[in-house]
Parts: structure tokens; C-alpha cells; sequence
């Protein structure tokens, strides 16, 4: 059987910690399996201050797609906020990557300027959705940082206690990258829109809701789709044996 091998990409305000449940089970199967911290977070040493756009955010990822021997592909997973740095990626080196995964993630299309999918989701999200998640003018960009109260009633509210109370210690202020993103020129449809992509729902996500996902699914035009039921919006930390079931459903069809 072909090794795969997997780069995992975190969302807003987390790290490569955070695929700690997922990372052996592939490996398990015998696949390699890259987890990384993007600009700014985990043990990453930048500040968020001084990361303005999306490209400073994803050089972490790009600097490994980049390093990357000329044949092979990884099979890129973003979660959350991570589809958008997945979409950067594929953008710049859609040669390198078998099939792009967007789980329970931002997922820009090719039509519209890459802070669409964003907009959108701000435009319906209420103000008091974000509870006390802190927001603040960081140099040319809004930073954030989730607050317990969104952590465990929005993320993690059918998570493990003991994940919840790990995620308190690790986060570390991020960005949406609006400004930036909003500025920025379309994914391209004959680079990022030439690679594969599936979408994994997470059914009982509270802080990007299901039918948001159905939403972006519909708007960029995708039909492999993967569903967990149950999964609240860290499907790695509640479901992880559910998400490695469907990713190698992906991989046995795109990789």
C-alpha cells in the first residue's frame, strides 16, 4: 500500500498540538504525517505583531511545500481558519498537493476576492456570537484571541474537559487577515482551482454552524464530501478516529 503523507495545518489561535490525537493515528497506518506551526502560533517565535498578511502567516507552510522533492504530493488538511493558508498553498504550488481537505474550514473560491468566504461569515455572525473573544488593532490588522467562555461553549463543547483545559494554556492571539485578504487577488482556477478539494462537515459545529459549511461547499463548487456526526469544531480532539476514517476515504480516492 502507497504511503501517504499528510500536512496538518491548525486554525485560529491554536498549533500543531492541536492534531496530537490524529498524528498517530495515521501514522498507525503506515502514513508520514507533517504537523506545523504557522507564523505567530504555537512554539512559533513571531509575534502576531509583526505578521500582517496571509503569505507572513502561511511561511511556515509554504517554506515546507517549497522544500518538498519534485514528485511528491502531500495531501494538505486545513482546519477552520487553516483553509485559507491550504488555499494559499495550493495556489502556489498546486503540483505539490494531491488533494486540498477543508475541515470544517474557511474554504475561498475563484470568483470572488479571497476575503469573501470571511465577509460572509462575520456578516452572520452577531457580535455577541464571539462572547469574550478579544479583539484588537495590531499593526495594519485586527488581531484576536479566543476567550474561555467561546472556547468552551463555541469550540469545544463536546470535547474532552481535559483538551479544553489544555487549549487555555496553549492559544495565542491570531487574525482573520481581513485587511489583507481583501486587497489580495482571487485564488486563480488554473492553479487553486485546478487541484482536488473535499470538504469534512462537522455536524454539531458551533462556531462555524453546518450550514455555513453546506454554504461554502455549494459557493466553491465541491462534491466529495465527508460527514462526522457529533463532531463539534475541534473534530480531531472529539472524533478523531471518525476524521481518520474520512480521510482515508479522501486519500483512497485522490491520493
Amino acid at each position: 500500500m502507497e504511503r501517504e503523507h499528510y500536512v496538518l495545518v491548525h486554525g485560529a489561535c491554536h498549533g500543531a498540538w492541536s492534531w496530537y490525537k490524529l498524528k498517530p493515528l495515521l501514522e498507525s497506518s503506515g502514513d508520514q504525517v507533517t504537523v506545523l506551526d504557522l507564523a505567530a502560533s504555537g512554539i512559533n517565535p513571531k509575534k502576531i505583531e509583526d505578521v500582517n498578511t496571509l503569505s507572513d502567516y502561511s511561511e511556515p507552510l509554504l517554506e515546507l511545500l517549497a522544500s518538498l522533492p519534485p514528485n511528491e504530493k502531500v495531501i494538505l488538511v486545513g482546519h477552520s481558519l487553516g483553509g485559507l493558508n491550504i488555499a494559499l498553498a495550493m495556489d502556489k504550488f498546486p503540483e505539490k498537493v494531491a488533494v486540498g481537505v477543508f475541515l470544517t474550514a474557511f474554504m475561498p473560491d475563484t470568483q470572488n476576492k479571497p476575503s469573501y468566504v470571511i465577509d460572509q461569515y462575520i456578516a452572520r455572525t452577531p457580535a455577541t456570537g464571539w462572547l469574550d473573544t478579544q479583539f484588537s488593532l495590531s499593526g495594519s490588522k485586527t488581531s484576536m484571541l479566543f476567550g474561555p467562555k467561546f472556547l468552551s461553549d463555541k469550540l469545544y463543547q463536546l470535547s474532552p474537559t481535559e483538551d479544553l483545559e489544555l487549549v487555555k494554556t496553549l492559544t495565542r492571539p491570531s487574525s482573520l487577515f481581513v485587511e489583507d485578504l481583501s486587497k489580495a487577488n482571487k485564488f486563480t482556477k488554473d492553479r487553486y482551482g485546478s487541484v482536488p478539494r473535499a470538504f469534512i462537515i462537522c455536524e454539531e459545529d458551533l462556531a462555524i454552524l453546518s450550514e455555513y459549511q453546506r454554504w461554502m461547499i455549494q459557493n466553491g463548487g465541491i462534491s466529495h464530501v465527508e460527514v462526522i456526526k457529533g463532531a463539534d469544531h475541534m473534530a480531531m480532539l472529539c472524533k478523531p478516529q471518525e476524521l481518520h476514517h474520512s480521510l482515508s476515504q479522501i486519500a483512497d480516492k485522490y491520493a
